[in-house]
């Protein structure tokens, strides 16, 4: 029992759940008491100041007609039916002999006492009453007081209530920690359980069920969802990637091996070894530039460079990627044009930028054409600016339009250089610029898109 209790007390839920419910029954009890005490206060003040205004008149009486004028008054006030079962009276004479009232005799030093509350004998039963006692000028002694039952008896209801209350209080904070703890466990659970069954089967498709409610739970399932997604994404790259390198290094490592070991065969001729060294490390800076590609866009999807933001004139930027390209254009017979040339300032890292824009220029004149028109636009969007390169080439079939970005996909395997990671690249810098690459049929040739939001401010 003791060990269960101590489980229950490990989990988060069942403790936040029994001090909110701690706090709320200690606040609950507080003010019950508050209202008991107040209630029996006012009570006690009332008949304190009843017993107290009857005593002052009949003393008003006694001093101004007498003390018959004073024991008729007490005679009709315990004759007159009003409250003349809890009213308390007594008149007595120098000896102490009652004159008029209805206690048997007279309580114990009363005749020395202020208000007090004491047994007193009554009818012959002996009743708790609050007196007030007056010394009259004759040497006899006047008493007023009232009986306490039925004050008592309230004083008892309204404890009573007060008791039920806390005890209502009590079973609330017992019930509500329970119920607390398990709908905190229902919604943590599904959760726990996913992570469980992703971390122990490594199935990165499992998610977490999705109530279509909007409280924070539900957000949070949402957001982990978005992050699996991610994740998952990530881990397709990966395997992608990894499946891709080992796919196109075996075919050039092996003929770096097979011309190095030609070039190592003593009756190999001089030219012919040199021939075979030169075409090794050709194959050997293609490959380090196949790494270095790999790197940067690695870099780029974990952030790393996005600490140097710095505000960038992507405008001007557009304007430098141009001009850098017009000999290679014209040597092309292609023309570059800068529209729409809108101003366009963002948060962001200008090298990478630049890189990025001049990725999709390189292609779109690698692939264009001789004679293409091509325009590099930098526009003003409400949600932030969008870089644009079009291009009026052949185009790229619709189904093909999704597969672009994706490291060491190509449309064209032949002798035109390149190792499909330069969109991969571009992806990668807009996604650390929070943007999105996409591309779309410019009916004729394709149109490559860069969007990028404006910081929340």
């Amino acid at each position: 029992m003791i060990e269960r209790l101590r489980g229950l007390w490990r989990s988060v839920g069942f403790r936040l759940a029994f001090y909110y419910g701690f706090l709320v029954a200690i606040t609950m009890l507080a003010a019950l008491a508050i209202v008991y005490l107040q209630t029996v206060g006012v009570l006690h003040q009332r008949m304190a100041r009843q017993v107290g205004l009857t005593a002052q008149q009949l003393m008003e009486s006694v001093n101004e007609s007498g003390t018959a004028a004073a024991a008729t008054a007490i005679t009709r006030a315990l004759t007159d039916g009003r409250d003349s079962d809890s009213e308390i009276y007594l008149l007595t004479d120098r000896e102490g002999r009652a004159i008029a009232g209805n206690l048997d005799r007279l309580p114990d030093g009363a005749e020395h006492a202020g208000p007090t509350q004491r047994r007193v004998e009554r009818h012959g039963r002996s009743v708790n009453a609050y007196l007030v006692t007056r010394s009259l000028p004759d040497g006899g002694v006047l008493v007023v007081g009232q009986d306490l039952r039925d004050q008592e008896l309230i004083e008892s209801l309204v404890a009573s209530a007060s008791a039920a209350a806390g005890i209502v209080a009590v079973l609330l904070l017992i019930g509500g920690t329970f119920v607390f703890r398990q709908e905190l466990e229902r919604s943590v659970s599904a959760v726990r359980l996913t992570a469980k069954r992703i971390a122990t089967a490594g199935e990165l498709r499992e998610r977490v069920p999705e109530s279509g409610e909007d409280d924070e739970f539900a957000l949070l399932n949402r957001e982990i969802n978005t992050m699996l997604d991610r994740i998952e994404s990530l881990m397709d790259g990966v395997r992608h990637v990894s499946n891709t390198i080992a796919h196109n290094l075996r075919t050039p490592l092996t003929r770096i091996l097979v011309r190095l070991r030609s070039a190592e065969q003593a009756d190999a001729d001089p030219p012919q070894r040199r021939e075979a060294i030169a075409a090794a490390i050709r194959e050997i800076e293609e490959l380090t530039l196949v790494f270095e590609k790999l790197l940067q866009i690695a870099e780029a999807e974990a952030g790393a460079r996005r600490r140097s933001f710095t505000p960038a004139a992507l405008d001007v930027i557009a304007d430098d990627v141009v001009e850098l390209y017009e000999a290679v254009a014209e040597a092309q017979g292609a023309e570059l044009r800068r529209e729409p040339a809108d101003d366009a300032q963002l948060p962001g890292d200008r090298d990478l930028l630049a890189g990025a824009l001049a990725n999709l220029l390189d292609n779109a004149l690698k692939y264009a054409g001789p004679g293409a028109v091509i325009r590099v636009g930098t526009q003003e969007m409400p949600q932030g600016v969008r870089l644009t390169v079009q291009d009026n080439g052949p185009g790229v079939p619709d189904a093909e339009l999704a597969r672009l970005g994706t490291r060491f996909h190509r449309l064209q395997r032949d002798d035109t250089p390149g190792h499909g990671l330069g969109l991969a690249s571009v992806q990668a810098v807009a996604a650390l610029h929070g943007g999105r690459l996409h591309f779309e049929n410019a009916a004729p040739g394709l149109r490559a898109v860069i969007e990028l939001p404006r910081p929340n401010r």
